[in-house]
Order: structure tokens, then sequence, then C-alpha cells
């Protein structure tokens, strides 16, 4: 079952080109910090703009590095079914443990057209999927009575809610029943939602602070909330530095400043400013990241 702390990872990037090299040693990083499952391909690894080619292959080096030590949750989401079908075949192939789908962006599908959208893969593949729910992103919300319906269908096993509404996510809990998974997707909610019921989190944070946010979670499941609560609150302003621009902007750079990658994103995102740039530097320096 997927619990705790998982990193939706980055994708380095060197001379535009895919940082194999890099890449493979930011696996090790989280596996050596504690992180409990990788998310290749999410909105943070930068899968817009990846190619078919790429996207595939950055799926397959996460496999091959982490050799099930850990989960590998492949993003294989699109906005054309067809797509989002190929994406799943190819990491149910390549030997993923589990799919990550976002819904379908641009598109505004209606529920009904969500619900086809993800049964038609499900049903099609045998990989476990977890449907992806990020409205700020994708301009659909994937209401909890539609989780509901996808929660029968036999591999759908979970959702990454993003929505930030511990009101809605509450209600995911309360109409799928705890074999259901609740993942947050927003490292501000992670340990709210751990309180009513949500099994973790797919993390931008962790990917600078593995051990911290693994180590919240362990902390909950074990019981020890006072130390949960003291890694929330210092993690705190590490999580609003990932967000002070477009993610995964600041995790780069911030993954720059510490030395493990070039710091470069895909147009059209773009370079930090100057001035965030700077906010950021302070952030990682108080936080003992940085010197």
């Amino acid at each position: 079952m997927l619990k705790g702390a998982i990193v939706a990872i980055v994708t380095p990037f060197k001379k535009g080109r895919l940082d194999e090299e890099a890449y493979r040693e930011l696996i090790e990083f989280q596996i050596k910090g504690g992180t409990h499952g990788i998310v290749p391909c999410g909105t943070t690894g930068e899968s817009p703009t990846l190619s078919h080619e790429e996207h595939k292959r950055v799926v397959e080096i996460c496999i091959d590095q982490v050799k099930k030590r850990i989960p590998v949750i492949a993003g294989t989401g699109s906005n054309n079914t067809a797509e989002a079908l190929d994406f799943t075949k190819h990491a149910q192939k390549a030997g993923a443990d589990v799919a990550l789908m976002i819904t379908p962006y641009y598109n505004k599908p209606t529920q009904e057209g969500l619900y086809q959208h993800f049964k038609t893969i499900a049903a099609a593949t045998q990989i476990p999927i977890v449907v992806y729910n990020v409205p700020s992103r994708t301009s659909v919300n994937l209401l909890p009575e539609t989780v509901a319906r996808l929660a029968k269908l036999r591999n759908i096993v979970g959702i990454k809610e993003a929505t930030g509404d511990l009101k809605q996510c509450s209600k995911v809990l309360e109409l799928c029943g705890d074999r259901f998974i609740v993942l947050s997707g927003d490292d501000f909610t992670v340990l709210p939602l751990l309180a009513v019921g949500g099994k973790g989190v797919i993390s931008v944070t962790s990917n600078v602070a593995p051990k911290d946010m693994a180590g919240m979670c362990n902390a909950f499941f074990a019981g020890d909330l006072n130390k949960a609560r003291k890694l929330h609150f210092k993690m705190w302003p590490l999580m609003e530095a990932m967000f002070f621009e477009t993610n995964p902007a600041p995790a780069k750079t911030a993954l720059k400043m510490m030395g493990k990658i070039t710091g470069e994103v895909r147009q059209p995102l773009c370079p930090m400013s100057k001035a965030n740039e700077a906010r950021l530097q302070l952030v990682l320096k108080n936080y003992g990241l940085i010197k």
C-alpha cells in the first residue's frame, strides 16, 4: 500500500537535455533520505514539456535505479485519453508499481467525461492507478461523488488530492472508505489530512528535505504527534519557498544551490527572478540546507 512521503521528483536538464547522471543521483538522495516512494514525470517533473520518448525514458531510468527498494508511481496522465493509455501501458510494461493520472486539463470534461476517461484506461490495464485532482492547474475539479464511482473500479486505488480543501478531502474519505488511498497533493495539508485518514503525500518539498517529510509521516504513524507537529512547522518556511514562483522552478533552483543539478527549467517556465531567488536562498540557509 502507498503510504508516507512520496516525492514528486524533478527532471534535471543539462544544456536542454535530460541529465541522467544527476537524475540517478537525485533518486539515491531520496532513498537515503527515507522517502517512501518516487513519482517520475509528474507536474514537478515537467511532464508537459517532455517528448514522448523522454517521458518513457525518465520512467524507465527511475524504475531501473530504484530496483524495487521503494514504490515507483509513474506519471502517465494526459488530456488525450489515447495518449494517457499509451503512457500507462508503457509504465505497466516497464515495471512501475503504480500509475498517477492527472485529470484531463484544458478540455474541461464534465464529471461523466472524467469518469469515462479513467474508466477507459483502467479497463485496458492492470496496473494500480492513483487519480490526481489539481483544479488550479487543470480547470476541472474531480468531485468526491465521481471519485467514489471510480473507487469501485478494480484497479483505481487512490487519489492525489491537491485542492487544498480539507472539506473535500474528508468527503472523499467518507464516501470511499479506508481501502481507498487518499494522498495530499499540497505539502501544507499533509498533517491535517493524515489526522482525518489520509495515507501520506506526493510532495514537492521532499525534493530538498526528504528526511524531514518522511520523518513527519513516520512520526504520525508511530503516534508521536508532537514530533510530527514540530516537523510540520519546521518545514513550513520551506514549503512556502517551494512556491515563491511556479513549481518546479523554486525546487530546481534550490537543488542547484545545494549542488545537485543545473537548475534548468524548460520554457514556458523560466529562471526565478533575482529577488525571489534571494528569498529562497535565505530560507535554505536558515534551514541549514546550504551555507
